[in-house]
């Protein structure tokens, strides 16, 4: 190896170069030269400036020597030349001589995780949301019981596990957020548009129920929930508490058979004229709910309020980079699950938690027949995996390229599923316990989504000691779960863009983070306002849906498997953890999860319907604005096609070759995306 001098910067012997070089001049004896004017240092043909011989600066004749074919490996014995151009090599990759280009300089490093359980509590808490406390028990429910886990499981291994790994490793192996990965097939980059606009979509629409999460703790905080009675200014006439309900006569219409009439303090009235204060709380209080989207109303400033404390805080979870969002996970990630055993364990103990059990894992194999059931396993996993949103791409590229993520992924995903199970202990325990004291059946007081946020468990808790406790429990669980969720996923968001444009984005990424926060938060305010509910519906629907996320993940999977080839994506894996996976996740990336994408997306066309929200029906225009607002993620990826294939020049095989079946392999990738770090490319690769 060469020697170092005092600078530590690498020394060659330049001896035995075979470029020219400038003589070193000697000193000249003034007797020698008197009596040998032979060798006198006037005499031209000694003379130390040769006219032959042009000066060469060192630095040129190494950027010279690089250039050259030479040959990277250790030097024979006997050949000086080669010699001289290997330690030239290994000086130019160890030294500062080359520096890097101006426009590079002095920007701040990418940064990478501070410890490995940092990573895995960040993508357990981007992929353990709100979905798998409020939506995965009621699918089992509805879609029965514990059947529903036949499904639910050949859809993880089918198509869930795979894409997880996928996108993990895909950010893992080249360093790189969602934008930047598709230079494995250019020709899909539209994909990496596609996820950006999808995560701005779902950054909007899914803080604002941490914004209602958060208004439900601040009122939780005193002696008593506030709807427990109906004599608040927010409630009507016909409200009839719990309570009151139960010690209600009421009896079947003689005229309307549908119909029942209830003997209250008001009067004979139609049942379907009272109110819960529960309800009422939520319409009235919270949402302060207009007729329709055409009235959309003021702005709730107490809910204005609450989404800005939620974006300030999702700020300042990621403002710093990967290493401070690895700290706060600590908390947001683990002290929802200490939440969720207290949680357990109260309602475990509660008269009826039996029954709620009962109707939450019977199984009933009749339903296993019914494609619908299918439908909603392959959806839940899609969504309470995060995948499609760049998030675990933009995770998993802050990785050291080692890093055993085969591993991680199954760890995560079997953390995931796992939750999901337990929340659905939690919740069926509580709904059972409502049931019982309502004496009514579970299946009237089951519930999914915000319905079952801030309708049912509302309720529940009325019927608890300590009312106010345990409902400030439960929204601050729901606060973090949620919030974890959401910083990881503007992470992904973030991460793309930075790397994408590192010139201009990177020293300026704590502003950059702070307008993306400001624009989303007023973009969001259409959301809290007296209409809010209806535009956060159409968002549920259009921006959010099944379709978008369906639609890309089809591409991105054909675009890693078929484009860059699966057989150099297993490679890349085996370059990073020392060996190659399982073969079944080759069959999955080829053939099952493309398929199952494709077949889910046609059966949710087919079956599509208008949304609605209670009986209130949207007019067309709404409907029109959804769509576009769906669109908008999914015409990225053909609109990029189109364009990057008109611009680029050639051929049709010559374009073929440039923008679909590229000819680098991930270590050439990886020294294109990073030429800085090209020597510590090569040790990784152990070239």
């Amino acid at each position: 190896m060469p020697s170092r001098g005092s600078t530590g910067r690498p020394k060659v012997d330049r001896s035995t170069s075979p470029l020219p070089r400038k003589p070193t001049a000697r000193p000249v004896n003034p007797a020698v030269s008197s009596v040998h004017p032979a060798v006198s240092p006037v005499h031209p043909a000694v003379s130390p400036v040769h006219p032959a011989v042009s000066p060469v600066h060192p630095v040129q004749e190494l950027k010279a020597l690089l250039v050259e074919p030479a040959n990277n490996k250790a030097p024979s014995n006997g050949e000086k030349e080669s010699d001289f151009r290997f330690e030239a090599i290994q000086c130019l990759r160890q030294s500062s001589i080359i520096k890097r280009p101006i426009k590079e300089r002095g920007l701040p490093e990418r940064g990478n995780w501070s410890s490995k359980i940092e990573f895995i509590l960040s993508v357990v808490g981007l992929a353990i949301g709100l979905g798998n406390l409020w939506r995965f028990p009621y699918l089992c429910y509805k879609n029965g019981g514990g059947a529903f886990m036949v499904p639910y499981f050949i859809a993880l291994a089918l198509a869930g596990i795979p894409m997880f790994l996928m996108e993990l490793s895909l950010g893992q192996m080249l360093t790189i957020g969602g934008l930047g990965v598709f230079k494995i097939a250019p020709l899909f980059k539209g994909i990496g548009y596609a996820t950006c606009v999808l995560s701005c979509w779902t950054n909007i629409y899914y803080i604002i129920i941490l914004a209602w999460a958060l208004f439900y703790f601040l009122v939780s905080l005193r002696p008593d929930v506030p709807w427990r009675t109906c004599d608040n200014s927010w409630n009507t006439r016909y409200c009839i508490t719990p309570d009151e309900r139960l010690n209600v006569t009421c009896w079947q219409d003689d005229y309307w058979p549908n119909n029942f009439i209830c003997a209250t303090s008001l009067g004979n009235l139609s049942h379907r004229l009272l109110k819960d204060p529960v309800k009422e709380f939520w319409e009235r209080r919270t949402l302060q709910i207009s007729s329709g989207i055409e009235a959309v109303g003021s702005i709730r400033w107490e809910l204005a309020g609450t989404l800005a404390v939620v974006w300030i805080m999702c700020y300042f979870c990621i403002w710093k980079g990967v290493k401070w969002t690895g700290k706060v996970v600590y908390f947001t990630a683990l002290f929802p699950y200490a939440l969720l055993a207290v949680l357990l364990v109260r309602g475990l103990t509660l008269p009826g938690a039996s029954e709620g059990l009962k109707y939450y894992a019977t199984p009933n194999l009749s339903k296993l027949g019914d494609p619908e059931v299918w439908i909603d396993a392959v959806t839940q996993i899609f969504f309470t995996y995060a995948l499609g949103l760049g998030a675990l791409v933009a995770l998993g590229s802050y990785n050291k390229f080692n890093n055993n993520v085969y591993k991680d992924a199954l760890i995560v995903c079997g953390v995931n599923t796992c939750t999901s199970l337990l929340s659905g202990v939690v919740i069926f325990s509580v709904v059972g316990f409502m049931a019982h004291e309502q004496q009514k059946p579970v299946a009237d007081v089951a519930a999914s989504g915000p319905g079952l946020a801030f309708l049912v468990y509302p309720s529940a808790v009325l019927q608890l000691p300590g009312a106010s406790i345990w409902s400030s429990l439960f929204f601050f669980m729901l606060l973090l779960i949620g919030l974890d969720s959401q910083f990881c996923t503007m992470e992904g968001f973030i991460t793309a863009a930075v790397d994408e444009w590192p010139r201009l984005l990177r020293k300026r990424k704590e502003m950059f983070i702070a307008i993306v926060c400001l624009i989303s938060y007023l973009i969001g305010l259409l959301c809290v306002t007296e209409g809010g509910m209806y535009v956060f519906q159409l968002l549920d629907t259009y921006a959010v849906s099944g379709f978008c996320l369906l639609f890309l993940m089809f591409f991105e999977c054909i675009s890693v498997s078929w484009a860059f080839g699966v057989d150099r994506f297993y490679d890349g894996i085996r370059d990073m953890i020392g060996y190659y996976p399982c073969f079944w996740w080759k069959i999955c990336w080829t053939f099952t999860t493309p398929a199952i994408c494709v077949g889910v997306f046609i059966f949710n066309i087919i079956k599509f319907v208008p949304v609605k929200y209670l009986t209130y029906e949207f007019p067309w225009w709404s409907h029109l604005l959804g769509w576009f607002a769906g669109l908008s993620s999914m015409l990225c990826i053909p609109g990029y096609m189109i364009y990057i294939w008109s611009v680029t020049s050639g051929t049709t095989s010559e374009k073929y070759r440039k923008l679909i079946k590229i000819e680098d392999d991930v270590a050439a990738l990886r020294k294109k995306l990073n030429p800085i770090k090209a020597a510590a490319i090569d040790a990784e690769f152990e070239l």
